[in-house]
């Protein structure tokens, strides 16, 4: 199973976000470039403790389908998230790779943590679960921009 504490795998996602430009085009969905960078920033943040989500009460909360969703089922496009993951605010490209860079070094930091934030869909998560969940998360979006 990927995982974002996989180094070598950790390392092809930043060459992926690095071929994301501002001109980089979605190939479905409603956000640009910039959003989805900075989507993926707020995401890494809630993963390391920086932001907080607000629960949601949602049946995937729940064994089977979290596992289901987490592991084993495609991400559908288009699918609703946590609003404290789509920042209102303007930030360059730049802006959100090198921020992404520093975050998936703290998350990387934290392979043997055995407390982690709660996710705000999926609620407790386990170490593997916050890795597999995050690389298949980004590998959506950059495939999303063709990255």
């Amino acid at each position: 199973m990927k995982t974002m504490f996989d180094d070598t795998l950790r390392g092809d996602i930043l060459s992926r976000i690095d071929r994301v430009t501002a001109d980089s085009r979605a190939r479905w969905g409603k956000m640009n470039a910039e959003k989805m960078l900075a989507h993926m920033t707020e995401s890494l943040r809630m993963a390391v403790g920086e932001l907080h989500a607000k629960p949601r009460n949602l049946p995937i909360r729940y064994f089977p389908l979290k596992q289901l969703i987490i592991y084993l089922a495609p991400f559908p496009k288009g699918a609703p998230t946590a609003p404290e993951l789509m920042p209102s605010d303007s930030r360059t490209v730049e802006h959100s790779k090198s921020e992404i860079v520093r975050l998936l070094g703290a998350l990387a930091g934290r392979r043997n943590a055995t407390s982690w934030p709660e996710h705000p869909a999926f609620g407790k998560l386990t170490t593997r679960a916050w890795g597999v969940l995050t690389y298949r998360h980004f590998d959506h979006h950059l495939r999303q921009f063709g990255a």
